[in-house]
């Protein structure tokens, strides 16, 4: 009896630890599926140097990208030590140095109450779909401070920095409630509501880019990988027939 009861309480331990795994899982899934499908491919080249240009035009006057170098983001994209230079940074900084923004943390502190987060790790926490969502759901609300809100990150102290882009949106609430039913264009922006969802969709790509770099080499390795493995399978089966050649 004495060495079933630890067995039986490993077991117990090893069904809760799934449960709580597979409730965990399901409940990301469901809030996931609240949101639209970013559709990112960090594999498009051209989409990252899209992205990359709306976030140093865009996003690096409050947010850094402190785990990224201007040096790998041009290996990485294709793009020149001059054209990173010329078109990327914007702060003075090297072009072996982290993305690092310009606003002074007391600045950004007295505007918005505390220092923009960093956002480099950003798709890694949040997913690319909740990033993405997120660019698509700001809404004009006067009772906020920075006149903003958005209904993926309610009561987000953030301002819309791709307005012009986008146009201003206004929430329809559902009748006798504060609840956002759908946000309406009021207002266009620069570019068609298609162009800008793969403006967003181009920013969002960069940014889980920027969460793993090593994420495309990893990839381009891992055909060789492959390639390898089932090389080595193949003479290793040689191998077998020639032991047992004999028995057979």
């Amino acid at each position: 009896m004495s060495k079933r009861k630890p067995m039986k309480k490993i077991i117990s331990t090893l069904a809760l630890t799934v449960g709580l795994l597979v409730g965990t899982n399901a409940a990301m899934a469901q809030e996931e599926g609240n949101l639209p499908s970013a559709g990112t491919n960090v594999r498009d080249q051209a989409s990252l140097q899209r992205g990359a240009k709306l976030f140093f035009n865009y996003c690096v006057g409050c947010h850094s990208l402190k785990y990224v170098r201007y040096s790998r983001i041009a290996e990485d994209l294709g793009l020149s030590e001059d054209e990173v230079m010329k078109n990327l940074n914007f702060t003075g900084a090297k072009f072996g140095d982290v993305v690092i923004s310009h606003m002074p943390e007391d600045s950004a502190q007295q505007f918005f109450g505390k220092a923009p987060p960093d956002l480099s790790l950003e798709v890694r926490a949040k997913t690319a779909d909740w990033v993405y969502g997120y660019l698509n759901s700001f809404y004009i609300d006067p009772t906020r401070p920075v006149g903003w809100n958005n209904t993926v990150f309610p009561n987000a102290s953030m301002p819309f920095p791709l307005w012009e882009l986008q146009g201003i949106q206004t929430a329809v609430k559902k009748e006798g409630s504060d609840d956002v039913e759908k946000l309406e264009l009021s207002q266009p922006g620069k570019l068609t509501p298609a162009q800008y969802q793969q403006a967003a969709r181009d920013l969002t790509n960069f940014l889980e880019y920027a969460a793993e770099p090593a994420a495309l080499q990893r990839q381009r390795y891992g055909i060789w990988v492959l390639l390898f493995l089932a090389g080595f399978t193949f003479l290793a089966y040689l191998l077998k027939k020639e032991y047992w050649k004999d028995v057979h």
